[in-house]
């Protein structure tokens, strides 16, 4: 500003020692007023007036061509981007400038929002966003990803000596929705049938944003998804060493299945019920779990859901307190059809962690609520399942769960809760660590690394070049989500990425080795036999 003198003093950038731009900048230690690594710097306004309590030397008509020339060369600087601007306002702006020879530039990422045609035109996909990270492929993460991970070699095993042919992936066509393509990191699909609701598009949607954020990182490949419920490769059928499986996408699996488990399309938001963006969703759940402390919650087990999807959900409902029986549960009908047309007032996710327990149980197949009761920091009672869905298999009973038999419900649950309160310190403890699970391994960054690992895995079984078919359509996000409306639309635009990661994916974790995994599963089945135990001693102590 014009009569106020400023004086700005820089140094260069010494190891491990930033510059303050306040004003003056720190000096070394010594009493050298004219260090080599020091100079002086002045507005224009200033070379006309005498210089007042500085240490530099008062300028000399001989040093005021150099003076300008540094000058003239700073807002050169400025003007290419190289010095920040707010340098000369006097505003820190240290993340931002470059000093001396190394550069502590940390530039905010372009975005690149969707870029919608008008009604008239033909959308596009827009050509100017990234080709590649910018990251060196062979570069590794310092960060281990979650245990879960390691799955994700298990699941690929049945094809790690045979390879996967053409032949086997048109085998797993009878069942599958769609045939996705990626080539040289675009994205093709061919469709087959119409999905439940819209399963095939979210899930598409997630694959066009997995490519977003790692532009150039994927190889090409060639898969079929199935999106119904349960899975339909089953390993009976192919036993033996000329076994040949199809290898086919989906959401679950169980034990007596090949099927290969991916993330489900409601972490990119399920228009259908009202529930938003997995990433927008943790952090509704997180402010939901703060408004009110653990022991402040109802000591009852909570579940609210669909019955009539499946007969265990039915027999579930026998459990409710009645006033002959009070099995500790509260229980209720979630009816999706009043709900929509009231404006999904009862099934907010955020409004649902106030009881000190909550239930999981399976519907048709895996159910889509697991993470979001498991993420309420309630100690979740988790009903013995058959399916399993991509991240339960890290998690294990008596540390992120209790477990509950699927036979004896209302008993097993009855006790949970009597359990529960007798020790609410440990079951609060096991509540939190499902929560910090939830909210840390299974957050949305490590959402897409499962799929960056899992889909770079599964191309290297791959023995033929893919190819895009004549029926498949070029995807991106603009043909997916400009010509959508309503909530569909708002929630691709919520879950949209905006930018391409500036880092690697997290480092895959080894396989497990044989007797590794025998160890971990017996872990788990000793401790779901401690609470069965436990469980038997009680009821044996009430007659």
């Amino acid at each position: 500003m014009l009569g106020i003198k400023k004086k700005y003093y820089v140094k260069q950038e010494l190891e491990d020692d930033k510059p303050s731009i306040h004003g003056r900048m720190k000096r070394n230690n010594n009493n050298n007023q004219n260090h080599q690594t020091g100079f002086c710097l002045m507005s224009m306004l200033e070379l006309q007036k005498p210089i007042i309590d500085t240490p530099c030397q008062p300028v000399k008509k001989a040093a005021a061509s150099t003076i300008i020339a540094v000058f003239l060369i700073t807002v050169l600087m400025v003007s290419v981007g190289w010095l920040d601007i707010s340098f000369f306002s006097g505003v820190s702006s240290y993340q931002n400038m470059v000093v001396g020879s190394k550069s502590t530039t940390a530039r905010h990422k372009p975005e690149f929002p969707l870029e919608c045609s008008t009604e008239n035109q033909t959308q596009t996909c827009r050509k100017d966003y990234p080709t590649t990270t910018g990251i060196p492929p062979m570069n590794t993460s310092k960060v281990e990803c979650p245990s879960f991970f390691r799955w994700i070699h298990e699941d690929l095993r049945h094809w790690k000596q045979t390879g996967i042919s053409r032949d086997m992936i048109e085998g797993a066509r009878k069942t599958a929705h769609f045939r996705l393509v990626i080539v040289k990191g675009k994205a093709y699909v061919e469709k087959y049938r119409n999905s439940i609701q819209t399963r095939d598009k979210f899930t598409l949607w997630g694959i066009l944003q997995l490519l977003r954020m790692y532009p150039g990182r994927l190889p090409d490949l060639e898969l079929m998804f199935d999106c119904d419920d349960r899975p339909v490769v089953r390993s009976r059928d192919f036993q033996g060493p000329n076994a040949r499986p199809p290898p086919l996408f989906r959401y679950c699996a169980d034990e007596w299945s090949l099927d290969i488990v991916f993330p489900d399309w409601s972490f990119w938001g399920w228009a259908e019920t009202n529930i938003r963006p997995w990433r927008n969703v943790l952090k509704e759940i997180k402010k939901g779990n703060e408004r009110r402390k653990w022991k402040e919650r109802v000591p009852y087990a909570y579940w609210r859901g669909n019955p009539s999807v499946a007969p265990t959900r039915k027999d579930l409902m026998k459990c409710n307190a009645t006033d002959k029986n009070n099995w500790n549960t509260l229980l209720y009908v979630q009816d999706w059809d009043r709900e929509s047309k009231q404006g999904f007032k009862h099934s907010n996710v955020e409004d649902q962690c106030s009881h000190r327990y909550k239930i999981y149980t399976e519907g048709w197949a895996w159910s889509v609520s697991e993470k979001y009761i498991l993420a309420c920091d309630s100690m979740t009672l988790y009903v013995r399942s058959r399916f399993y869905d991509f991240f339960i298999r890290g998690m294990l009973p008596l540390q992120h769960y209790w477990p509950i038999s699927e036979n004896t419900k209302c008993k097993s649950l009855k006790f949970a809760v009597e359990w529960g309160n007798l020790h609410p310190q440990k079951a609060q403890a096991i509540g939190e660590a499902a929560g910090k699970f939830i909210h840390e391994d299974l957050k949305m960054d490590n959402v897409y690394d499962y799929m960056f690992h899992l889909l770079n895995e599964y191309a290297k079984l791959l023995k033929f070049e893919p190819t895009v078919p004549p029926g498949a359509v070029e995807l991106c996000s603009e043909t997916m989500a400009c010509p959508t409306t309503g909530t569909w639309k708002k929630f691709m635009v919520e879950s949209l990425v905006m930018s391409a990661s500036d880092v690697t994916a997290c480092r895959m974790p080894p396989p497990y080795e044989p007797q590794e995994l025998r160890d971990f599963l017996e872990t788990k089945a000793n401790s779901t036999r401690q609470v069965e135990m436990w469980e038997d001693q009680y009821w044996l102590s009430q007659y």
